[in-house]
This record gives structure tokens, C-alpha cells and sequence, in this order.
């Protein structure tokens, strides 16, 4: 494993810890600002909104950097962010922070993503977009309790120092262990590499050229249906957990654990099977998190079957997530914009599963609602998928970003 990869794992996990972390601290925040509950949650959806705009915005406004000095950038931009977080006087200033912080967010991991997997061998490119979202898969499972822990013994500020040191660190490791040639767009990667700075990108005009394609608007469409479903059932498990199955509301961390162990197995497998068929292999993810989802309305009220479909949702949900990367940049011929477009399809989709089963639970649908309504989005991002790969006969050469595509596995 590349240290770079490492490096970039690193800045993944203190990005997705800013993410998920002020879930387990918003009554905190909320009582230390003064601020009513719904003032605190827009901490949260402040968040992912500047997420799926800045991803685009960022990334084209800086297309004519050297990505690995993006990266580092952006990085930086992270840690100012929680630095203001961890300082703020008042509730603006709280604000400003997560949204200062969330504007990395999604060209972090699009560009990055393209980093990556430049730092491997092509029929490794999904395994090495795995290994950097691994930190994100991990975060997801220790950013709440991790949170909730620093801020009941230190107070919540102390939560958002510690990110903003780690911050530090992923800067520093980023800056020194990814290698230069791995953010260059124009010559082949090649340690032995140390020719001037080519690494600009094409400009926006170029970048926008690639979006002509059909299937990068397939695979974006199925991104946003995969999330989309997916989360549109995990935001309501709280209430499917307590209401149906009959847990209480301490059982709830440790449940939302295992689903989170779900997403780091899935990430990583789905990155493997990725690079022996891709296609396959999101087709696979997408019908088995649609069967699950199914699964979990019906058998909710037993404790024993919520635990393993709830770890399944995990898996199935985030297996996909590499092979979609890989896909989309392959298909946009390796522009950064399409990788950035992708996080900002997966959060769109993220906020209409969540709109939608709140709808299905306030139409009187129940607890169990929200699952058959998420089964329901992706069994329509699995159609669009499908309908994807039948169309792409073998798979189109990406010669801008990326050098030449050599995915022997996919039939993308």
C-alpha cells in the first residue's frame, strides 16, 4: 500500500469525523450557543448542503491547480474551518465554521479519488479509491461515540481541537507522502519523476465537455438513487429500532455501530470486486441492499434480524461506492468535475431519501415506512444501473486525467 494512500485515508477520516461528530454533541452546542433545536440541526443539513454545492464550485474554481497542491489546500481549508468551530463565541460563527469546513468536503474526495488511484496499478484503481474512503467508513462508526466521549469529559470545543489537530497532521502527511507525479494530468505516474510542474488540470470548459456523456449522467443518476435509498432508511432507525423492534434508546449507539462495521466491510470488499468486474459488481450491491431494505420492513420487530440487516444495509449500501467512482471517471475521461459530481449526486440523493421518509412516516406509514420507501429508490437506481451497463459494450478510454484506462475487468 502506497503511503500516500495512507495519507489520504488519514485526511478522509478527520474530514468524515467533522462530518458525523456533531450528531452526538448538537444538545451541547445547542445549550453552550443558546439556540433552539432546530438552529442546532442546521449545524447538520448546513453542512451537507455546502457539501453538494461546494463540491462542484470548489472543484471548478480550482482546475488549473496542481492537485496534489489542492488537496493540500483544501486540507487546510478543513482545518481552518474546525478551528473556527472550536473558537466560536456565538451561534454565526459556529455556522460559518461548518460550512467554511464542508466546502473540502466533496472535492477532497473527488480529487482525491483521482490521486489514488493513480498510485496503483489500473486493475487496482477501485481497491485504491477503497482504502482512501476507509477512513471516511471508519469515521462513520467512531464519530458519534468519539464525539460524545471528548465532549462529556473536555466539553464539546475540545471535540472540534482534536479534529482540527488532526487536521494538522493529514495536511502534513498529505504534503509529504503523496507523491507529486500522482497529481500530475499529463505524463504517466513514475516514481522516478521529478520533471517541472504539469499537473493543471484542463479548464472548466474541457472538464464540462466530459459531462456530454451518457453514462457519467447514468452512473451520477444511480449514485444519487444508491445513497438515496439507503440513507432515506437510516435516518429514521432510531425510530424503527425504538418504536418497532422494542430497543431502547441507549441500545441505539451500538446498533448504529454495527451498522457502520457494515460500511467498512462493504467499502473494502466493494473496492476488490470492483476491480474484477465492476459493473457486476454495482449491480450486485444495489439488488442486495434493495432485498435488504425489503427484509428489514418485514422482520423490523425482531431484535436478532434488525442486527444482521441492519449491518447488511452497512455493506450493501457503501459497496458500491468505489466501483461508482472508478465508473464515473473512467466515463468523463478522468476530469476531476465528474468525480467532485459524484459526492454532490450522493448527497442530493441523501437529502431526498431522508425527505421522502419523513413523508411516508408523517402520511401515517409507519416506522417501518421509511425502509420500503428506500428499498423502493434503490430498486430504481438498480434499473438505471443495469440499463447503464447494457449500453456500455467495453469500456471508453480515458486518456485526459488519468492517462490511459486500463480497467480489463469492467465492462463499463
Amino acid at each position: 500500500m502506497p503511503a500516500g494512500l495512507v495519507a489520504l485515508a488519514l485526511g478522509s477520516f478527520g474530514i468524515g469525523l467533522t462530518e458525523f461528530v456533531i450528531a452526538g454533541l448538537l444538545p451541547q452546542v445547542g445549550r453552550s450557543l443558546a439556540v433552539s433545536e432546530a438552529a442546532a440541526g442546521w449545524l447538520i443539513s448546513g453542512y451537507a448542503l455546502t457539501v453538494a454545492v461546494g463540491a462542484i464550485v470548489v472543484t471548478a474554481a480550482t482546475a488549473r491547480l496542481h492537485r496534489k497542491t489542492v488537496l493540500t489546500g483544501l486540507v487546510v481549508l478543513f482545518v481552518v474551518g474546525n478551528l473556527l468551530s472550536a473558537v466560536a463565541p456565538n451561534y454565526p460563527l459556529m455556522l460559518l465554521g461548518r460550512v467554511v469546513a464542508a466546502l473540502c468536503h466533496g472535492s477532497f474526495f473527488g480529487i482525491g479519488s483521482l490521486v489514488a488511484r493513480r498510485m496503483v496499478a489500473p486493475e487496482r484503481a477501485s481497491r485504491a479509491v477503497a482504502v482512501m474512503f476507509a477512513g471516511l467508513t471508519v469515521a462513520n462508526v467512531l464519530g458519534v461515540p468519539f464525539g460524545a466521549l471528548v465532549g462529556e469529559r473536555w466539553g464539546w470545543r475540545a471535540t472540534f481541537w482534536a479534529i482540527t489537530g488532526m487536521g494538522v497532521v493529514a495536511a502534513v502527511a498529505i504534503a509529504v507522502l503523496v507523491p507529486r507525479w500522482a497529481g500530475d494530468v499529463n505524463r504517466p505516474p513514475s516514481a522516478e519523476d521529478t520533471g517541472p510542474d504539469t499537473g493543471r488540470a484542463d479548464g472548466l470548459r474541457a472538464q464540462l465537455r466530459a459531462f456530454r456523456s451518457g453514462q457519467v449522467w447514468l452512473t451520477l443518476a444511480a449514485t444519487a438513487l444508491g445513497y438515496g435509498g439507503m440513507f432515506g432508511a437510516f435516518s429514521y432507525l432510531a425510530y424503527t429500532f425504538t418504536r418497532v423492534t422494542g430497543f431502547t434508546s441507549t441500545d441505539v449507539a451500538w446498533l448504529l455501530v454495527v451498522y457502520g462495521t457494515g460500511l467498512v466491510v462493504g467499502n473494502m470488499a466493494g473496492g476488490r470486486a470492483a476491480d474484477r468486474n465492476r459493473d457486476l459488481t454495482l449491480i450486485a450491491s444495489l439488488a442486495g441492499l434493495t432485498v435488504t431494505l425489503t427484509a428489514f420492513g418485514l422482520l423490523a420487530a425482531s431484535p436478532t434480524a434488525s442486527v444482521i440487516l441492519v449491518f447488511l444495509t452497512g455493506l450493501f449500501g457503501f459497496a458500491g461506492v468505489p466501483g461508482m467512482i472508478t465508473r464515473v471517471t473512467d466515463h468523463a475521461h478522468g476530469v476531476p468535475l465528474a468525480a467532485s459530481a459524484n459526492v454532490s449526486a450522493s448527497n442530493i440523493g441523501n437529502a431526498l431519501g431522508a425527505w421522502l421518509g419523513g413523508f411516508a412516516i408523517s402520511a401515517g406509514l409507519g416506522y417501518t415506512a421509511p425502509l420500503y420507501v428506500g428499498a423502493a429508490i434503490v430498486l430504481t437506481g438498480l434499473a438505471v444501473m443495469t440499463i447503464a451497463a447494457r449500453r456500455s459494450a467495453r469500456p471508453e478510454p480515458a486518456t485526459t486525467g488519468l492517462g490511459p484506462v486500463q480497467d480489463r475487468a469492467s465492462t463499463s
